[in-house]
């Protein structure tokens, strides 16, 4: 008996989202035959080996309406003439050629989303862009039969406006063997603070945090590695703010290289702020990632993030991203080093339960009758 085919779309250039990246793989291991259609730019990093089918289209377009209008037309094409049993939107914001394709073709929808989309603090100033995307999910959502999400914040908000059974996979990474790279000689006998991941945007902290460095001394080194919306932003204030030499900022990396430099940091940051819903119903991939690389954390206390770090004892929770707060928690976490060696400690026993290999399973429950 051949296997069933999914079919996956994401906005994502694929390369680094760790969350596509092993939701395919674990669909391709229960005997799924596993084909994603993602986008690319002439920058983009270059398709890792993976265990299914990845492609990409090609789009022009970075920014505003034109890069969802110029992907979601190409996509539609695209899935038009794609052979597959079922498809598999990743956001809302590829939903809508997914929903119209399984309509006319007669294909069964999963639907996987990773946040609270109109919530973003992209669009809290933009009403018209706000309102076209509800306009489409109020529309979709309630019939779509299978959807999933990565926590329970973003499920119950959900729920609450649309009814539908909604379950949690949440971003844990798999486990592997930290093996981190050779210290260059500029992080030599430095302090080193992390704030990594592709969504550095508005409403995440950088700014904040990259602004805490004129409150801490010579030798702590911040280092940003990813990208998002703020990142020209945060590198143009580095030469403002003359913080060159305390702050260095790194283009995103594939997962495997990324976990190398994780493990060089003492400390690991996740500063969603409380103003936007998509940021306060949060749960970032790297609270998990600075986890299983034994770095402890400091947060801000949205809900989700509260009770990780609350139940593992992973690290310290501020009530605030502004600068002097993240400054005087960096000091406050370091200044204790039983305390601090404490957080690392319960960094290792926590990820030996929070893993994909424990989380997988939810995933699998979801997709097993349909193979």
């Amino acid at each position: 008996m051949s296997s069933k085919t999914i079919t996956v779309s994401v906005i994502s250039d694929l390369t680094t989202d760790q969350r596509v990246i092993r939701i395919c793989a674990t669909l391709q291991k229960m005997g799924f035959n596993v084909s994603v259609i993602a986008r690319s730019f002439k920058n983009s990093l270059s398709l890792d080996e993976y265990p299914f089918k990845a492609t990409r289209i090609e789009c022009f377009f970075r920014k505003g309406i034109m890069q969802y209008a110029e992907f979601n037309i190409k996509l539609f094409f695209k899935l038009m003439f794609c052979k597959t049993d079922y498809l598999l939107a990743n956001d809302l914001d590829v939903l809508i050629p997914n929903y119209i394709i399984s309509k006319l073709k007669n294909k069964f929808l999963f639907y996987d989303t990773h946040e609270y989309f109109t919530g973003v603090p992209e669009l809290k100033n933009s009403h018209i862009k706000r309102k076209v995307w509800k306009f489409f999910e109020d529309r979709i959502f309630p019939k779509l039969s299978v959807v999933y999400t990565v926590n329970d914040s973003v499920k119950n908000k959900y729920f609450d406006e649309y009814r539908n059974e909604i379950s949690v996979v949440r971003n844990v990474p798999v486990t592997r063997k930290n093996n981190s790279i050779k210290l260059s000689k500029k992080w030599e006998n430095k302090i080193i603070l992390l704030l990594q991941g592709a969504g550095v945007n508005e409403g995440r902290g950088g700014l904040e945090l990259l602004e805490a460095m004129k409150y801490l001394p010579e030798n702590y080194l911040l280092v940003f590695i990813g990208s998002g919306t703020q990142w020209e932003t945060i590198k143009q204030k580095r030469i403002e703010w003359n913080l060159q030499d305390k702050v260095e900022m790194i283009d995103r990396l594939p997962p495997a290289a990324l976990q190398k430099y994780t493990a060089l940091a003492h400390i690991g940051f996740s500063l969603d702020s409380f103003n936007d819903l998509n940021c306060l119903y949060n749960l970032p991939n790297k609270i998990f990632d600075y986890m299983h690389a034994g770095v402890p954390t400091i947060a801000t206390a949205i809900p989700e993030v509260k009770f990780i770090i609350d139940k593992y004892k992973c690290g310290i929770l501020i009530e605030s991203n502004d600068a002097k707060t993240i400054a005087a928690a960096v000091i406050n976490i370091l200044g204790d080093k039983v305390i601090y060696e404490m957080y690392k400690l319960n960094c290792i026993n926590a990820y030996k339960e929070l893993c994909w290999e424990n989380e997988s399973k939810k995933l699998e429950r979801i997709y097993q009758p349909y193979l």
